[in-house]
């Protein structure tokens, strides 16, 4: 595909370098060939007829045209391969895109169901501590509830416990003075 066309490139390249460059002195080859063609020359006479160097330049113009229609079939062949690559190229480039699109809404909606069960699992945990702080406060009301309680009934059985000694004393005096007047009546 693209090897075609970089050759054809190549050719063009060697082509133009080639006529650019200042005439060397004549190679072997060249020089036989224009030889050979001397001696056609001659050998044909002193004067080319009109129809010999209409040929050749008529099998000239027709190789030459031969030639650009090859390299014309050459380059739109490359560019016709290289736009079908591209085309695949972006075809498969928005296949993955579309592939990297739903693999990245999947982790988006994985990471929302995550982020809201941690905070479910923050809310209960809160709740939770409130929760047992709410009952800490409450056990600590209670337990301050009978500590006064305790205190109040500790008081009481202290009340209670002088009330019966008061009690008991009294009790003893009524019978000592019971006793006295009894002796007395008597």
């Amino acid at each position: 595909m693209s090897s075609l066309y970089t050759r054809s490139k190549e050719f063009t390249r060697n082509r133009k370098s080639q006529s650019d460059s200042p005439p060397a002195s004549p190679s072997p080859t060249a020089k036989t060939l224009r030889h050979e063609r001397l001696s056609r020359l001659e050998s044909g006479g002193s004067n080319p007829t009109t129809s010999d160097s209409y040929t050749e330049r008529a099998s000239a113009r027709a190789r030459r045209e031969a030639r650009e229609a090859r390299l014309a079939t050459l380059t739109s062949r490359a560019e016709e391969d290289s736009n079908r690559d591209y085309k695949k190229l972006y075809e498969s480039a928005l296949t993955e895109n579309q592939k990297l699109k739903t693999k990245l809404q999947e982790a988006q909606l994985e990471l929302a169901d995550v982020k809201a069960k941690l905070e479910k699992m923050a809310q209960q945990k809160q709740e939770k501590t409130s929760d047992r702080s709410s009952m800490l406060e409450m056990e600590k009301r209670e337990r301050r509830a009978l500590e006064r309680k305790m205190s109040e009934m500790e008081e009481e059985m202290k009340v209670l416990t002088e009330l019966k000694s008061d009690n008991q004393r009294l009790k003893d005096e009524n019978g000592a003075l019971i006793r006295v007047i009894s002796k007395l009546s008597k």
